[in-house]
């Protein structure tokens, strides 16, 4: 079956994206002594990062809230007391291959390994993808256990990044989800429309607005961290999932010199706000192995939603929260 020009559009743009620490610092004019360590910590975990992402990042500027989100930093070779490969216990709730139960009512479904940015404080960073399911045939049992529970409500599309699929993939999983009579809502957790926004094409916005038709409400939850990465395509994908009346929730992490300050989640919350997106949740870093360098005290962050409560309607305010393995929930983190 051949491709529409929406599909090869955003899968040009994907395959285009950087992934060698070399182009990376001379296209943005940064300083050399960038290169060694940042040749050293790909090994680790691969550098990735779209064009339309890169052109919101400041030239010259080592300090760039963007760049500081995808650059490779020797810290991450760094072993830290308390940090652990799955903080969150993603593996200790993950019923059959590509099904994972944590909350009440609601079960998350492993449907991507990959993203189209490696965000170098990502939680899943040593997640094992490759046992999980690939071909149609290999997702049955998560069908089956989807079927037979009539207590989940929800179903949370994640990875990885779920809209790395393809649309033809996409539609078979929303067909499968639409024939389970208790599903009533999806929920699809993606960082594309920030950093890939030409992901959000007409053709993908009539598949969600169909399946809400038919009785399954698409929530949409985008991950944005600084107001710079809400700009120009980004901005328009936003407005144009609110416009096809798909509601829309931002999930941010709080970051060390990125957005621990006032400003920037002021700043962060009113462009959500104005485009009509929600500011959902302000999570405190996951303690992965890799990431403690981009760790904020817990103090500081409940002095920053403080401050915001003072500056912005309740509605702009994030819930500062935690997730904690084994809960069953997040913890409030500010009550």
């Amino acid at each position: 079956m051949s491709l529409s020009l929406s599909e090869v559009t955003w899968q040009k743009s994907l395959s285009q994206a950087i992934r060698d620490p070399k182009e990376l610092i001379s296209r943005l004019k940064l300083p050399e002594n960038l290169l060694e360590p940042a040749m050293k910590s790909v090994q680790l975990f691969p550098l990735m990062v779209p064009e339309s992402y890169l052109n919101r990042m400041e030239l010259g500027n080592p300090e760039d809230p963007l760049l500081k989100q995808i650059l490779p930093l020797e810290l991450e070779n760094e072993t830290v007391q308390g940090f652990s490969d799955d903080a969150v216990g993603d593996l200790n709730v993950r019923q059959t291959p590509g099904l994972l139960h944590k909350y009440q009512g609601r079960a998350l479904l492993m449907v991507s390994g990959a993203c189209a940015v490696h965000c170098r404080y990502c939680f899943r960073r040593h997640y094992p993808y490759g046992e999980e399911p690939r071909t149609l045939a290999e997702w049955e049992p998560v069908w089956e256990a989807l079927h037979s529970d009539t207590s989940i409500q929800e179903i949370i599309l994640s990875g990885g990044d779920p809209l790395l699929l393809t649309d033809i993939r996409l539609q078979e999983i929303c067909k499968r989800i639409s024939e389970i009579p208790h599903v009533k809502r999806l929920r699809i957790h993606s960082r594309l429309p920030v950093v890939l926004p030409d992901r959000i094409h007409a053709s993908l916005l009539e598949l969600f607005q169909q399946l809400t038709a038919g009785g399954v409400i698409v929530w949409m939850v985008i991950h944005a961290n600084h107001p710079n990465e809400i700009a120009g395509d980004a901005e328009i994908a936003i407005r144009n999932m609110l416009q096809a009346g798909i509601p829309t929730l931002n999930q941010a992490v709080l970051l060390k010199g990125i957005n621990d300050n006032a400003d920037t989640l002021v700043k962060l919350s009113e462009k959500l706000i104005n485009l009509g997106a929600v500011p959902y949740y302000l999570h405190q870093l996951d303690r992965v192995t890799g990431v403690a360098h981009f760790e904020v005290a817990e103090e500081q962050g409940r002095a920053l939603v403080r401050e915001l409560r003072t500056r912005l309607p309740g509605y702009a305010v994030p819930q500062y929260v935690r997730e904690i393995a084994g809960e069953s929930h997040k913890i409030s983190l500010l009550g």
